[in-house]
């Protein structure tokens, strides 16, 4: 596979050593994701798909999974 540039999300509260989501564009378009302390397992989507989830988030349609 070719190298990725992989973008890592901000620590947030937990701190540095905290599981971060990783994200990255491959050359072909496709959008590939991981965890930091999981870096072998990818997950691969389209940009449509990746798009509307991230249209969910900032509409607030995952909070629900965050509330304590």
């Amino acid at each position: 596979m070719t190298e990725l540039d992989w973008q890592r999300g901000p620590a947030g509260d937990g701190g540095s050593d905290t599981t971060r989501l990783e994200v990255a564009m491959a050359p072909d378009g496709r959008i590939h994701l991981r965890e930091s302390d999981a870096p072998r397992t990818v997950v691969i989507t389209t940009p449509a798909k990746w798009e509307a989830f991230v249209r969910g988030v900032k509409a607030g349609e995952f909070d629900d999974f965050t509330e304590g």
